[in-house]
């Protein structure tokens, strides 16, 4: 058997690149590390990553983090040294060169765990290995060497996962109300004896039963808009009242949030409601949207050789996790972020229903899909975990019949931006192309399974003459949309069909049109005075669309009729395909009147409830899409009409709700509530911190705007002044680039790791894991770590902005800045960016931190978006360095003691 700690190892940092052999790890320089690991394979921890730092993309090896997957499928580890170090029993290392010589240990200890006789995920493994050893993974031969054979032939995934069955409707929810004191017993329960009474909790909890009284009227459901400071506890608060209404009711509560994180929060919180386990799968279910699943039929394609290479291996091991899973999400389930990442773009997307493709009751894995489990598992459960876009769309599109009837919307104050993505149009070539595909079917020279519409309704419509001539028409009418190769064609001037026309228009005016210094990236241009080529390219293009919509209506109404009046060959994997084609059918049924309507204003007067626009997108100058745009210039509308109304009751909270105004009409605004027919109930708890002797704000005043050397200097002086635990947030992705690549090696040299959004191969998720894990790390991103991310404690006490987070001078911006005030709207956005900003920095009682603004050009005004008491003083980066080492205490507590030199400027 092969001693894995005589195998040679490899790990790369900014600090340094080094080399284990039999004689220990030894520093090396780029040159030998590439030769060295080209000629034989090394043992490394995340081979994209050690590429990056390489300078050589094709590195590969024996990951320990693909190790990590076969072994411990549907487990996640910090996908660091010190991470799996932890994992295994082994003792931290001290510094980067003993993190490369505890590689082959960490191996060994893997590798040890498949003798064990209580290893969990045996079953399968044998098998799934000697197919990775037929497509060359490193690790097959390794493994191979511990695995025992087992006495009969192992059970294929298939066949190893529990069918879903079928159960009657639930019958509707009791009409009852929560007496008194009931939110707050239920509270008490599920935080346990002896655990600290919080009053704010308490209220909020009370009020919160609010939400769960039956309703007066139609169209009135009982709202309760609450802001709950960071620190209340809301999650519990709020969860008391629903667990308990839907245990007394035999009703469902959704729960919906903006981030994947918060739903993580919220599946582990129910824990203290159903312990469980078992009953817990069945009266807690978190459902997301189908392109977060793993796509069973997509798998078996894969696994059975429609990939192949790097992609073949990931498949297996996807395969494997799918066995384990507790619920098949592979975005922010259990399938480790980490692990797509570690096969660039070898095909974890492919692997999910991203398309609309699914053939519903004609798949094969029909009765096992993750997706179908999820979603007639929410039909009984007491709580459904789902995110706002999800609430939305099933809303909107009648999904759910009445089980939206009691909601609530945590991190509320995104509701504005979910209704706006949820109810926008967007008449492009790839949504148009789409919309082709889902009808005819690929193109010729497309490979995989695919189906179109005339194909999966093909059996059903040889039984109905009128709904074959209907199919028939849409598949001709859909020949008019844009097929492959649509957007060169545009480009080169020489399009075919009438929505490709369309485009070439739209093209041209927006080139014409829109702002020179923009000729890098996307450019847009207002829909208003179009000149006449676009005005007829227009009304061809929506005579094409009439055209179509008239059939796949026609065909909807079909199949709704052989539904209502079922013949014998309609059985029940039938009936199911219908309908999914009907739901398919209303989604884009939807979508081409929404299209029609934009058209047919091309030339006339404007909406003004819309705001119309036409873009070119593109990247660094290379053109992705074409199309023209319509928002809402209010989305609440929709919201509020399709989605609040209908409910019974509704809980929308935050602990940024009223974006740090006094009066409540901003949150009224911003939800919806100031288009329902009844006036909301408010409730307001303050944070418990002491935010005064936690935290200060310094607003830096001499680096210059624009100056990326001064602020890269800025930037690295102040993340070692604090010793690491700095979260930097950017408003361009180029400057988070251009400082990065400026200070990471400097940083590692002080022995303060660096993380960065957008440069480092791997997923935000795990980059905030890892970030939360290391003390001495700091993390670099964008808006999507500026709200949602919650790292209390140590690792975070530093928050650096590095500059006024101003809207973006959108076409749809400028109409609704028109429209909210002005500068008075700019302002609340901004302040409310800001208070979402300094909301990650104190998390917990105890934790204590610095928000550093690099603009000296910060207005006074906006300022107040910071909790009252916070001291905010304006100072030169060399006071800012001072306070903030003096704020964050000993360094030298923290692993060691920084040079004077090393808080100098660094260029």
């Amino acid at each position: 058997m092969t001693s894995v700690l005589s195998l040679p190892a490899l790990h790369a940092s900014h600090a340094g690149i080094w080399l284990v052999g039999p004689d220990g790890a030894r520093e090396a320089g780029r040159g030998e590390a590439i030769r060295a690991v080209s000629d034989t394979p090394h043992i490394l921890l995340n081979a994209p990553l050690a590429g990056q730092r390489l300078g050589y993309a094709e590195v590969s090896g024996l990951d320990l983090l693909e190790l990590f997957a076969f072994i411990h499928p549907a487990r996640f580890v910090v996908p660091t040294v010190p991470g799996l170090a932890s994992f295994v029993g082994l003792e931290a290392p001290a510094d980067e060169a003993a993190a490369a010589a505890l590689l082959p240990a960490i191996a060994g200890r893997l590798l040890a765990t498949l003798g064990e006789e209580d290893w969990a995920a045996r079953e399968g493994g044998w098998t799934i290995n000697a197919t990775l050893h037929r497509l060359g993974w490193g690790w097959a031969g390794l493994v191979g060497q511990r695995l025992r054979r087992p006495e009969r032939g192992e059970r294929m995934l298939f066949t190893r996962l529990e069918p879903w069955e079928e159960a009657a409707e639930r019958p509707p929810a009791r009409i009852i109300r929560l007496g008194d004191g009931e939110a707050e017993a239920r509270l008490a329960q599920l935080t346990g004896a002896g655990s600290e009474t919080r009053e704010g909790q308490r209220a909020f909890a009370a009020a919160s039963a609010h939400a769960f009284a039956p309703r007066d009227r139609r169209d009135a459901p009982n709202v309760l808009l609450a802001e709950a400071g960071t620190g209340i506890g809301k999650t519990l608060g709020y969860l008391a009242p629903a667990s308990l209404w839907a245990e007394k009711a035999g009703g469902t509560v959704w729960v919906s949030t903006y981030t994947k994180a918060l739903q993580r929060q919220l599946d582990a919180e129910g824990r203290r409601i159903v312990p469980d386990e078992e009953q817990r799968k069945k009266r807690i279910v978190v459902r997301k949207g189908r392109e977060n699943y793993l796509c069973l039929l997509n798998l078996e394609d894969a696994m059975q050789g429609s990939f192949s290479g790097r992609a073949a291996v990931l498949a297996q091991l996807v395969g494997r996790w799918a066995a384990y899973s507790k619920d098949g999400d592979m975005v922010g389930g259990d399938l480790p972020g980490w692990l797509p990442s570690l096969f660039r773009r070898a095909g974890a997307t492919a692997l999910t229903d991203r398309r609309g493709e699914c053939v519903y009751a004609g798949c094969p894995h029909y009765r096992k899909c993750f997706i179908e489990k999820a979603e007639r598992a929410s039909r009984g459960a007491d709580l459904v975990i789902a995110n706002h876009a999800l609430v939305m769309v099933s809303a909107a599109r009648g999904r759910l019949g009445s089980g939206l009837e009691r909601i609530v919307f945590d991190e509320g104050h995104h509701l504005f931006d979910a209704a706006d993505s949820t109810f926008a149009v967007a008449l492009t070539g790839a949504e148009t192309i789409e919309l082709r595909r889902w009808i005819i079917g690929p193109e010729r020279s497309s490979r995989g399974r695919r189906r179109g519409l005339a194909a999966r309704l093909m059996d059903v419509c040889s039984y109905d003459e009128e709904g074959a001539l209907a199919l028939d028409a849409a598949v001709q009418a859909a020949g008019l949309l844009p097929g492959d190769g649509w957007l060169g064609r545009v480009v080169e001037g020489l399009p075919l069909g009438p929505l490709e026309a369309l485009f070439a228009a739209v093209r041209s005016s927006v080139l014409a049109r829109a702002r020179a210094e923009d000729a890098g990236y996307g450019l847009e241009t207002e829909l208003a005075e179009p000149d006449a080529p676009l005005v007829e390219a227009a009304t061809a293009a929506l005579v094409a669309l009439e055209a179509l919509q008239r059939p796949m209506t026609a065909l909807r109404l079909r199949l709704e009729a052989v539904l209502e009046d079922a013949p014998d060959w309609l059985d029940a994997a039938a009936r199911a395909r219908v309908e999914g084609a009907i739901a398919g059918l209303n989604w884009r049924g939807g979508a081409v009147a929404a299209w029609a309507q934009l058209l047919a204003r091309v030339g006339g007067a404007a909406d003004p409830d819309f705001v119309d626009w036409m873009n070119v997108d593109r990247i660094e100058g290379r053109e992705l899409d074409i199309g023209l745009q319509r928002r809402w210039l209010d989305p609440t509308r929709p919201l509020a009409k399709a989605v609040i109304e209908p409910a019974h009751g509704v809980l929308v909270t935050s602990a940024t709700l009223r974006g740090g105004e006094e009066h409540w009409d901003v949150a009224n605004a911003r939800t919806g509530a100031a288009h329902l027919p009844a006036a909301p109930a408010h409730f307001h708890a303050a944070s418990p911190f002491d935010y005064a002797s936690a935290a200060e704000v310094l607003v830096v005043t001499d680096v210059k705007q624009g100056d990326l050397a001064a602020l890269a200097n800025a930037y690295a002086r102040l993340i070692t002044a604090a010793g690491g635990g700095t979260l930097g947030l950017f408003t361009a992705i180029a400057r988070l680039k251009a400082v990065q690549a400026r200070i990471a090696d400097r940083l590692a040299r002080e022995q303060l790791p660096l993380l960065a959004q957008h440069v480092d191969p791997i997923d935000t998720g795990t980059l905030v894991d890892m970030f939360r894990a290391d003390p001495r790390a700091s993390l670099l991103g964008t808006d999507a770590l500026r709200d949602g991310v919650d790292v209390p404690g140590e690792s975070l006490r530093l928050v650096v902005m590095e500059r006024v987070p101003w809207p973006r001078p959108t076409v749809l911006h400028a109409a609704r800045r028109l429209a909210g005030g002005g500068s008075a709207y700019d302002d609340r956005v901004v302040k409310a960016r800001l208070a979402q900003a300094f909301g990650r920095l104190v998390r917990r009682q105890g934790d204590r931190g610095t928000f550093v603004m690099l603009s000296a050009a910060c207005p006074s005004r906006l300022l107040t978006a910071f909790p009252p008491g916070v001291a905010v003083s304006r100072v030169t980066l060399e006071e800012a360095v001072a306070r903030v080492a003096a704020a964050t205490g000993s360094v030298g507590e923290r692993g060691g003691e920084l040079s004077p030199e090393s808080l100098q400027r660094i260029d």
